[in-house]
C-alpha cells in the first residue's frame, strides 16, 4: 500500500502520481494495434488465460481485499461490447480489477504509451489487452479501428476519463467529453464503476469495493459534440453518488492553495 500520508495539489485534470516513472514510446502509423494470425491468438491466450488470471485474482483478492457491488448488471451484455469508465486510482490493481468483475468476458484497456514501452513487459501488455493512445493522425485511424474491432468481438473496453493516477483517491476529479466519443459514435452500451476505500475491522489496510452502474446509452438524437457532453455528464453524475461509499481516507489530498 501505498505509504505516503498526504499529497498536495495544484491542477486535478493533468498532475500524476504514479510513483512508476517510465519514458514512453511514441505511437505512430508503424504501430500495429491488432496482430492476426495463430501465434498471436496462441499468444494471446497463454498470456491472457493461463499466466495472467492467477496472479491477478491473488493480488486483487488478497491485496486489496477487493468485492464487486452490482456484477449482475452485466449478465445481459456477456456477449455485447461495452464501454467501462471507471476511477483511476490503483498503479497495479487498475489493470486487473476489470478483468475480475467481467469474467469470462475479455477486457481491453484504453492506455497511456506508458504500459507499452518497458523493455519485457511493454511487449506483453498488448496481448493482455492494452490499446495505447495514439501520438499521430495515421495512429489515430489504426487506434480507432482498433476499439471499433474489440467492441465488435465483444470486449468490455475499459476507460479511465481521469487519465492520471491518484493512489486511494475517494472522490472523482473533473474529466472532458473526449473519451465519451468512443460510444457516442457506434451507440454501445456504457457501465460505470467506481473502486471505494472502506474500512476494515481490525486492519489498518482498506477494503476496496468496488461499485457498478450502467447501463448508460447515448442519446443519438443530439449532435456528436452534444451527445458525448450529455453522456459524459450523465457517468460523472453516477460515479460522484458512488464515491460516496468511500468510509477512509488513506492519503489526504490538499490543493496547494488552499493548505492551512
Amino acid at each position: 500500500m501505498d505509504q505516503r500520508k498526504v499529497i498536495y495539489y495544484h491542477d486535478e485534470l493533468n498532475e500524476e502520481f504514479s510513483t512508476t516513472v517510465i519514458d514512453p514510446r511514441r505511437i505512430d502509423e508503424a504501430y500495429v494495434y491488432d496482430r492476426h494470425g495463430p501465434i498471436r491468438a496462441l499468444t494471446r491466450f497463454f498470456w491472457y488465460r493461463i499466466v495472467a488470471p492467477l496472479p491477478a485474482l491473488f493480488y486483487v483478492k488478497f491485496s486489496l481485499h477487493q468485492k464487486t457491488v452490482g456484477r449482475k448488471l452485466l449478465r445481459p451484455f456477456r456477449k455485447t461490447g461495452i464501454y467501462l469508465y471507471g476511477n483511476h486510482t490503483q498503479d497495479i490493481g487498475d489493470p486487473l480489477t476489470p478483468n475480475i468483475f467481467c469474467f469470462p468476458k475479455p477486457v481491453s484497456f484504453i492506455v497511456h504509451p506508458n504500459n507499452v514501452s518497458m523493455k519485457a513487459l511493454g511487449h506483453i501488455t498488448p496481448t493482455l489487452g492494452a490499446i495505447p493512445l495514439p501520438d499521430t493522425m495515421g495512429a489515430y485511424r489504426n487506434f480507432t479501428k482498433c476499439i471499433a474491432g474489440r467492441i465488435t468481438r465483444g470486449h468490455a473496453v475499459v476507460i479511465y476519463p481521469e487519465a492520471h493516477i491518484w493512489p486511494y483517491y475517494t472522490h472523482i476529479r473533473p474529466f472532458t467529453q473526449d473519451s465519451f466519443v468512443y460510444p457516442a459514435k457506434d451507440g454501445s452500451p456504457v457501465f460505470c464503476f467506481v473502486n471505494t476505500y472502506q474500512a476494515r475491522k481490525h486492519w489498518k489496510t482498506p477494503r476496496m469495493v468496488t461499485y457498478l452502474d450502467g447501463p448508460f446509452y447515448p442519446d443519438m438524437s443530439l449532435p456528436m459534440r452534444e451527445r458525448a457532453k450529455d453522456l459524459r455528464d450523465r457517468v460523472y453524475e453516477k460515479m460522484c453518488d458512488l464515491s460516496h461509499h468511500s468510509d477512509i481516507e488513506v492519503i489526504r489530498y490538499i490543493k496547494a492553495d488552499t493548505q492551512d
